[in-house]
This record gives structure tokens, sequence and C-alpha cells, in this order.
């Protein structure tokens, strides 16, 4: 008989899932930042970078709290989004809506980024993991402070060089 699955076991399948999200995108910002062309995009990939890089730390002290060694498993929408955002960088280069497509395929990464921490954050909630909660709290307000902040560069900036 297979065994009883629980809300504890999710939890830490997907943080095992986030934890290889967050490794993934700390090996495509780059790409993604030397191919951009906007200054300000540019910019908000290299601050993504550094604090992408916190948030894989912050997921190490989770896993530390939960008693587990931090773990990646693979996490086939990351891929699947970073897979896009290559595709952009390829049929796009040179051409004046690269940055707009870069910025998507970023945006892509915040919102699912955003999801799972939500979920995290709920779950360890449920689970009594106050600790854990507040860190994947601080990630999430992170990840949706980066969110607003690419809204504004394609809003201001991006989308109308697209146009162009």
């Amino acid at each position: 008989m297979a065994e009883t699955k629980k809300l504890q076991d999710l939890f830490l399948d997907t943080l095992k899932d986030v934890y290889f999200a967050e490794q993934k995108i700390v090996e495509t910002l780059p790409e993604m930042e030397e191919a951009a062309t906007s200054v300000q995009l540019k910019d908000a990939f290299t601050k993504h970078l550094a604090e992408t890089k916190v948030h894989v730390e912050r997921l190490e002290q989770v896993f530390e709290i939960i008693g587990e060694e931090p773990e990646a498993k693979t996490c086939d929408a990351i891929l699947g989004i970073t897979d896009e955002g290559a595709e952009i960088m390829e049929e796009y280069e040179g051409s004046p809506a690269l940055d707009a497509g870069l910025l998507a395929a970023a945006q892509a990464v915040e919102h699912y980024e955003m999801s799972r921490y939500g979920t995290l954050r709920t779950w360890a909630l449920e689970l009594g993991l106050t600790d854990a909660a507040g860190l994947l709290q601080t990630t999430l307000d992170e990840e949706q402070a980066t969110d607003l902040a690419l809204t504004s560069i394609a809003t201001s900036v991006v989308n109308q060089k697209a146009e162009g």
C-alpha cells in the first residue's frame, strides 16, 4: 500500500522545487542581462540576480528549520519558462522588441515565484513553522517588488521602444 502523503511532504517537495527554480534563475539572469539593451532592464536583472542569491540562502535556512538538507528537485515549470526566455533571446536578437520579450519572460518567472512563495508561506503557517513563514514572506515581498519594478520599466521605456 502506498505511503500516505501529508501537507508536510508537499511542503518539502515544493520547497525542493523552488530551490531548483531559484538556482536556475541565478544561472539564467546573467544571460538575460547581457542580452538586454535597455540600461534600466540590465540594472533590474543585475539587482534581481543579487536578490535571487539571497533567496537561495533563505531557502537553505528554511531547510535547516525543518531539519532537512537542502535538495533541489527538477522544476519543469521553471525550465519551460526559462526555455521560452532563451527562445525570445534567439528569435528577437537585434530587434526593437527584444527587451519587451525579455521583460515578459522575467515577469513570467516572477509570477511563478510569487505563486510558490505564497503557497509555501501559507503551508508553513499551517504547519506551525512561523520562522520559515517569515523567511518565505520576506522573499515573497521582494518578488512582488521586482514584479512592480519590471512593470514600471515596461510601461515607461521598453514597450514604447518595442513599438518603434
